[in-house]
């Protein structure tokens, strides 16, 4: 084993290992929270199943779909999941599926092809991570004596903004609100000045709905232990009250004045050092009315992302049956929209073919290697270059083909055993596809070559020493219809010119029985015509 990919497989075991300790604990009752609501389906996730181990954060959402899909074991109308997630990488990883009915568990799967997926910014599975990842991140707010300390760090340098006032202000939904980063300075008179302020809190005068807000109260400075922090940096303490002529009334309220008529006054009464300055303000800060600061509205939240694709953050898979049945591909991902809405899709149901003297097709098809994958859709064939065929003055070169069971295009309503689809395109990336229709009879030998060689696992390719005379893939009478369609797999791109061949050729029951072992039903339903012009050899 590669040492590169040891950090993914310790990953990969410890989380497993943490699924199993999971499975084993007690259920707890599960606590969903919407995260998407859409007009048919909603997506939640359950707070109380999200933990977090040495492999990542690991956490259960579902969709509730709002209508019931068939399935082989019943009828479900929820699709749970459970991810691992990479909260710092932004990753994760699908686990588990169930398929619930209600309350009734209908299948449950393990994901046997486990891989980490990306996570795209504004996507749902956005939403998700952080919600999962969230609820194990908490936030420390600052304490007041760091807030106050904060801030005056900021008065007695005054090329640094203070937020002290938005940071002991409470908005109107009760939270606090934040301080602004103010870099680290050790001042120790602010300091010692910040921890006798801290011996009480400060409170805020409650203000009634629609009114502006009051002076925030603060608690008395010790002004013993701010003159002793003021001595020990070498500072002077600033004239008694007396000293200025302005004996206090004994019972009489303090008159409140702003900092800047107090500082006024201070420079009329006698010259002051920058020192004494200094200190004038560190008392102003600490003590007395402040200027109130208008609250700014909130910004207006963004709108929630539409569940436009409620079934993506479950990563499913288009597929034939289930809920990537043909029905849904054009939800799954944006670029399958077309198998939706397009107007001109495949396969269809021939009729009313116009009859016409149609070219006949040249094939430039000669031996050659091959290779055979299972791709976990069909049986899929390359064989090498210089495969061709040439029609409407046009040369398209062989990519691939494969199979259908049963037949995807129907003949005035006749339904064949399999058909072979052969793709071409041309130098400009226009595609054509030869259809071959095939129906029970006898044993074909070029399809049972491909079947001896066929792959024990999906993904896995196999190429046989053997040679195929791929001409033997097609039937003698090379009359055909054709018309103007798309692909019958997504992403169901349109503009694909078709050629289905009006002789089919014979496979036998095993061989159909075969390919049936792999692919009972992997042909897209027949789709409109809309008025679609077909023609046929005459």
């Amino acid at each position: 084993m590669s040492v590169f990919r040891m950090p993914q497989v310790i990953a990969t075991t410890v989380a497993a290992a943490a699924f199993i300790l999971m499975a084993n604990l007690p259920a707890r009752a599960a606590s969903w929270q919407a995260v998407i609501v859409g007009q048919n389906e909603t997506i939640e996730i359950d707070k109380e199943r999200i933990a977090r181990g040495a492999g990542g954060t690991t956490g259960w959402s579902r969709i509730i779909l709002g209508r019931s899909v068939n399935d082989p074991g019943g009828v479900y109308n929820e699709i749970h999941a459970q991810n691992l997630y990479d909260c710092a990488g932004r990753r994760f990883t699908t686990l588990r599926r169930a398929y619930f009915n209600g309350d009734t568990l209908v299948r449950e799967e393990s994901v046997s092809r486990q891989r980490a997926n990306k996570i795209q910014i504004g996507s749902i599975d956005e939403r998700l991570l952080n919600e999962a990842c969230g609820a194990h991140a908490g936030v420390e707010e600052p304490g007041f004596a760091e807030s106050v300390g904060r801030a005056l760090q900021g008065l007695l340098d005054p090329e640094r903004p203070t937020a002290m006032h938005a940071d002991m202000r409470t908005p109107a939904d009760g939270t606090k609100g934040r301080i602004a980063p103010v870099a680290d300075t050790t001042i120790k008179p602010v300091a010692a000045a910040a921890t006798a302020a801290s011996a009480a809190p400060a409170t805020v005068a409650p203000t009634p709905s629609g009114e502006k807000p009051r002076h925030i109260l603060l608690p008395p400075i010790d002004k013993a232990a701010a003159d002793q922090a003021a001595a020990g940096a070498g500072l002077k303490a600033p004239a008694p009250a007396a000293a200025t002529g302005a004996a206090p009334t004994p019972g009489a309220k303090p008159e409140i004045k702003s900092v800047a008529a107090a500082a006024s006054q201070a420079a009329a009464a006698q010259p002051e050092t920058a020192s004494e300055k200094r200190l004038r303000e560190l008392q102003y800060a600490t003590s007395g009315p402040r200027k109130t600061v208008a609250r700014k509205k909130p910004a207006p939240a963004a709108p929630a992302p539409q569940a436009e694709n409620p079934a993506a953050h479950m990563h499913v898979h288009w597929a034939y049956e289930g809920a990537g049945a043909p029905a849904n591909w054009g939800k799954l991902r944006n670029e399958y929209a077309t198998c939706g809405t397009g107007q001109r899709q495949s396969p269809i149901d021939i009729r009313e073919g116009i009859k016409v003297n149609l070219e006949t097709i040249r094939f430039d098809y000669k031996p050659t290697q091959f290779r055979i994958v299972d791709n976990g859709h069909t049986l899929q064939v390359t064989v090498g270059e210089g495969m061709a065929m040439h029609v409407m003055g046009k040369r398209y070169e062989l990519i691939q083909f494969h199979f259908h069971r049963p037949a995807e295009e129907r003949v005035n309503g006749k339904l064949y055993d399999m058909v072979v689809h052969l793709v071409h395109k041309n130098d400009e990336g226009q595609l054509a596809v030869i259809a071959v229709l095939l129906e029970k009879g006898a044993e074909h030998p070029l399809i049972q070559t491909l079947w001896n060689n066929m792959p024990l696992e999906r993904e896995m390719e196999v190429t046989p020493a053997e040679p195929i005379d791929l001409m033997k893939l097609l039937p003698e009478i090379r009359s055909y219809w054709t018309y103007m369609g798309s692909l019958t797999t997504p992403p169901c791109t349109e503009g694909v010119l078709w050629m289905v061949m009006k002789q089919p050729l014979q496979v036998s029951p095993d061989q159909i029985a075969i390919f049936s072992r792999l692919y009972r039903n992997n042909a897209r339903p027949v789709q409109p015509a809309n008025g679609r012009l077909i023609k046929e050899s005459r």
